[in-house]
């Protein structure tokens, strides 16, 4: 096993002083140790790159003062609205003006890529307060209603409750199998994509809660129109309701105005939270590294950690023998230890691995480029309305 110990003192320099200073490091001023690791940045954020030579590695670091009111995670589609493929520089370039400026960022969840759901993130997504994406039996992470990040497994809870009052399991935004119901917004595009079962296009009932679709409410609908033609439109002001043909066959009729009831629970509750992002595995807890069956492969990696005092995005370049060769997860672990996590997962990694920093990507990514992908989580500095 190689050692993680750094090949020179590390240091972190304040994004604040712009970015001439954060590339070069020949400003004294600009500079103070890692090693204060409960002093809190007075910028709020700082950019690091380590290079260890006995990898060798280079590694790429935000670290962001947690609470700090000037600052806010979000998460990105790659058409904005919609699912997609696209670079982490265009998903920033798509991201609402009045959420602040973009200070750093990093690529985001697995992503499906051979479908026509292609850039449908694996498992949960909350964007904005919007369940995009519905959760996986794997690691996520989010920020509580009290500003707390938060990682671990969420259990879907979403269901249809019937006219005559059966209750249906439903997946979210994702491809329908032969026995099963998916909701679908305008997230997926003007249609379904789907062939043939039963749909219901869905309108608000009344003033009840409607969308955007929220995670841990209950939607009151009413059915507008019934086909099994499938790939139903949708509108920003409708859903979809896709039902299996073999699972449909099983249901009582449901006909044109009836109402459904319709809930999106988790386990935990997620009522109230704005931000989420799936990924995996756990790669730290309690500030101890997470034993993982796996492969002794090296690829670049993406992760994104915590302590009591700060929220670090580290990304790790890969498959460059002379720069960079990537890393474990269990050596990626134990680097986020050293660095002061007591919390941390990964993210996707290998060609989508990026680390974007005031309009630059600052590693190297491994395709030589920027490679699309489905979503990101990004550092925002909160507009003045916002403070």
């Amino acid at each position: 096993m190689q050692t993680l110990t750094p090949s020179r003192r590390l240091t972190w320099w304040p994004i604040a002083f712009g970015f001439a200073c954060l590339l070069g490091g020949g400003c004294p001023s600009c500079m103070f140790a890692a090693d204060a690791a409960n002093t809190r940045l007075p910028h709020g954020f700082a950019y690091q790159r380590d290079e260890i030579a006995s990898g060798p590695w280079s590694i790429h670091t935000v670290k962001v003062n947690r609470g700090d009111p000037r600052f806010e995670l979000h998460t990105t589609l790659a058409r904005g609205a919609q699912f997609g493929l696209s670079t982490l520089s265009e998903q920033l370039a798509r991201m609402p003006s009045n959420l602040g400026r973009p200070v750093a960022a990093i690529n985001g969840d697995y992503y499906n890529d051979r479908s026509v759901y292609k850039g449908d993130p694996k498992g949960i997504q909350i964007m904005r307060g919007e369940l995009v994406s519905g959760p996986r039996d794997w690691t996520c992470f989010w920020m509580d209603t009290n500003g707390s990040p938060r990682m671990g497994t969420v259990t879907s809870q979403f269901e249809v409750l019937w006219p005559s009052g059966n209750k249906t399991r439903f997946g979210l935004n994702e491809a329908r199998n032969k026995e099963q119901a998916v909701l679908y917004t305008s997230v997926v595009g003007r249609s379904t994509h789907t062939s043939g079962g039963l749909e219901l296009i869905l309108e608000r009932d009344g003033g009840s809660s409607w969308l955007p679709l929220a995670p841990g409410e209950n939607f009151s609908a009413r059915v507008r129109t019934v086909t099994k033609r499938g790939d139903s439109p949708i509108t920003p002001e409708t859903m979809v309701l896709s039902l299996a043909a073999d699972l449909a066959a099983k249901l009582p009729p449901v006909e044109i105005g009836s109402k459904l009831s319709l809930s999106t629970a988790t386990t935990p509750s997620l009522t109230g939270v704005k931000t989420a992002i799936g990924g995996g595995p756990a790669l730290v807890r309690n500030g101890k590294v997470v034993p993982l069956n796996e492969a002794n492969v090296r690829h670049p990696r993406s992760a994104l950690g915590w302590n009591r005092d700060f929220i670090y995005f580290v990304e790790v370049d890969g498959r460059q023998l002379q720069l960079s060769v990537g890393m474990t997860f269990s050596e990626l672990s134990q680097y986020l230890v050293k660095l002061g996590c007591e919390e941390a997962m990964g993210l996707d990694g290998g060609g989508s691995a990026t680390f974007w920093v005031y309009g630059h990507v600052m590693n190297n990514p491994s395709e030589g480029q920027e490679r699309g992908m489905g979503n990101a989580l990004v550092l925002i500095q909160a507009g003045k309305e916002k403070k």
